[in-house]
């Protein structure tokens, strides 16, 4: 959590508010975004954190000078009011509670709105500007962010080192994915496309980074044309003499600063440009309007590109996925063992640890290089916040009679991994067992899904939840997320949820199937694996399990399940017990003999 004891919250509050006076706003649009748009940013970029407190991986804030209205999803409604408590803040619910709504009821006529244009996606901008309009409000560009004039201690930007990604691992040159994206933009009449979303630049560029942890890719820019040719906007200190000898012909380099005044050099009035309305800069659109060319506002065409992974990509996670297995298997052994003998000798296992140790035993595993998040490593209570995260004052101890569940995954050499497990040492809370078996059926509902082709996320997203749904219980957040190639843990544009998602599911795309259930205050549940589609011999879709992790049994209520539901995880299991016996210790063969055995 980024540290703000310097100043209280409330002293940073004062001072963005005064220094909007000086400006002469009335209220500034504070998105958690970076100028990349991207779920996790650097020290640098953390202004929601500063001046908030608010940690969570996405929301923004509306800044007024009576109140600071915090937008989140459902994913941190307990966490926001935990660590953003007190009159200075209203909490709302970004979807229920859309922020621009909030702002069309809360703004007066002639209100000046401040905005920094490279962290509000054109999307976003468009929504506000639909709300300023209502009540005669205006939008106003700031030249720079007020929360740097007033952020004494700011970290620099990010200059981490940029190196090469070998193509044994790619699969494919930045040459082939560049004329593969020229190509691309013929068949749509565009002359260039502006991409500012750092896994998309690693992945056509073959190159990976070290600007934000748990991400491998540099923070920069490119201008791509139709000609096959690529302009990458980049830090020179985050270039050695090795990667610079590397670099292909068809990429050349400019400054990062550079990015907007060369765009208006390098392209003219009347060419076509696309760009994701999601995911850039509304910086880049207005740019381009400046320079009167016709603007094309279409998802990504290397979004699109990237999340069907090739086959040496696919492998590759394959490969990782066995490593991160046998990390798994033995945590669960250890922590099966352990949290009872600790707590009974009055020194109980606590949260960080337990997250040290997974830590640990992927360390171990060859081709391990980090983690792809920071774990969520939650007992009892904390597991309702979906995104808790441990710090040295927030460390609870995993005691018998408390649930845990540990999100958690790694990033390798040939990939990414994410998976979640809920566990129990004792006798559980009321529900708890009821609750648990509704997430497996669920779980296992999605897991066997057979699909036609053009099915699309939200399509099959109450197929999943069914089984809760049922007995009146739900969650509050997406049922299933992409992931990268040793890229990002969350990959656009593939997802499942209920938000509408016109993406197509297709062969090579890789997913995570996580439904869960939380009771505040008491317990959370989430079982998770990744999968890859895959198409099946009579042409319908279907999810290849990656993922190889135990899965609690003891907590099932076995008269509910399905005949089908009991072999699944007993094929499931047995699987795992084939591969992994021979990877692990002695003791933890024994312990998953017992512990997989048929239910």
């Amino acid at each position: 959590m980024l540290d703000t004891t310097r100043r209280g919250t409330a002293e940073i509050i004062s001072a963005l508010r005064e220094e909007m006076s000086e400006r002469g706003l009335d209220a500034f649009l504070l998105p958690r975004f970076d100028a990349h748009q991207g779920e996790y940013v650097a020290p640098h970029d953390q202004r929601l954190a500063y001046v908030t407190g608010f940690s969570g991986s996405a929301g923004m804030a509306i800044v007024t000078a009576k109140t600071v209205a915090l937008f989140v999803d459902g994913r941190y409604q307990v966490q926001v009011r935990n660590e953003c408590a007190g009159p200075l803040f209203s909490h709302h619910h970004i979807f229920n509670e859309p922020p621009e709504c909030w702002l069309a009821e809360n703004a007066q006529p002639a209100w000046r709105v401040g905005y920094d244009a490279m962290h509000l996606p054109p999307s976003w901008f468009d929504r506000f500007a639909r709300a300023c309009d209502t009540v005669e409000a205006v939008l106003l560009a700031q030249d720079t962010n007020p929360v740097d004039a007033i952020w004494p201690d700011q970290p620099p930007l990010p200059m981490g080192r940029i190196s090469a990604f070998p193509l044994q691992y790619s699969g494919r040159t930045s040459k082939e994915k560049s004329l593969e994206l020229a190509a691309d933009l013929k068949r749509e009449s565009a002359d260039f496309i502006v991409d500012t979303q750092p896994d998309n630049i690693a992945w056509l560029l073959n190159v990976r980074g070290s600007d934000v942890a748990f991400n491998p890719m540099p923070h920069s820019f490119i201008l791509a044309g139709r000609d096959g040719r690529v302009v990458w906007f980049v830090a020179d200190k985050k270039l050695d003499v090795s990667l610079r000898e590397s670099i292909p012909d068809h990429v050349g380099l400019q400054p990062f600063e550079a990015f907007l005044p060369e765009l208006e050099t390098r392209i003219a009035a009347g060419q076509r440009v696309m760009i994701d309305p999601e995911f850039s800069p509304v910086a880049v659109r207005q740019t381009l309007e400046k320079i009167g060319a016709e603007i094309l506002p279409r998802k990504g065409l290397i979004t699109l590109a990237k999340a069907v992974k090739n086959v040496t990509e696919l492998q590759g996670i394959r490969n990782c996925h066995l490593d991160d297995g046998v990390a798994w298997t033995e945590f669960h052994a250890w922590l099966s063992a352990t949290v009872p003998s600790r707590a009974k000798a009055g020194n109980p296992v606590s949260e960080r640890e337990a997250e040290e140790k997974i830590l640990e035993l992927r360390q171990a595993r060859p081709g391990f290089i980090s983690e792809s998040f920071n774990s969520i490593s939650a007992a009892a209570g904390n597991a309702a916040m979906c995104h808790y995260a441990t710090s040295p004052e927030r460390n609870a101890p995993i005691l018998p009679e408390n649930p845990y569940l540990l999100d958690s995954g790694g990033q390798y050499e040939t990939g990414t991994t994410d998976a979640t497990r809920s566990y129990a040492f004792g006798p559980r809370p009321e529900g708890y067992d009821r609750a648990y078996t509704a997430v497996y059926k669920a779980f296992h509902a999605l897991m066997t899904l057979r699909f036609p082709k053009g099915t699309q996320g939200h399509h099959i997203d109450a197929i999943c939840r069914r089984p809760l749904w049922d007995l009146g219980l739900d969650y509050d957040h997406g049922t299933g997320h992409g992931v990268g190639h040793q890229l990002s843990v969350h990959e656009q544009p593939q997802r499942i949820g209920k938000p509408y998602n016109p993406v197509d599911l297709k062969p090579g795309m890789v997913l995570s199937i996580e439904p869960g259930y939380y009771e505040a205050g008491a317990f959370g549940i989430r079982i998770e694996n990744l999968v890859e589609i895959v198409e099946e011999n009579d042409g319908f879709l279907a999810f290849r399990n990656l993922t190889f992790a135990p899965i609690e049994t003891r907590m099932l209520l076995v008269d509910k399940l399905t005949a089908q539901e009991r072999q699944w995880i007993n094929a499931y299991h047995e699987e795992l017990r084939k591969t992994f016996s021979p990877h692990l210790s002695p003791a933890t063969r024994r312990w998953l003999d017992a512990a997989t055995a048929d239910i």
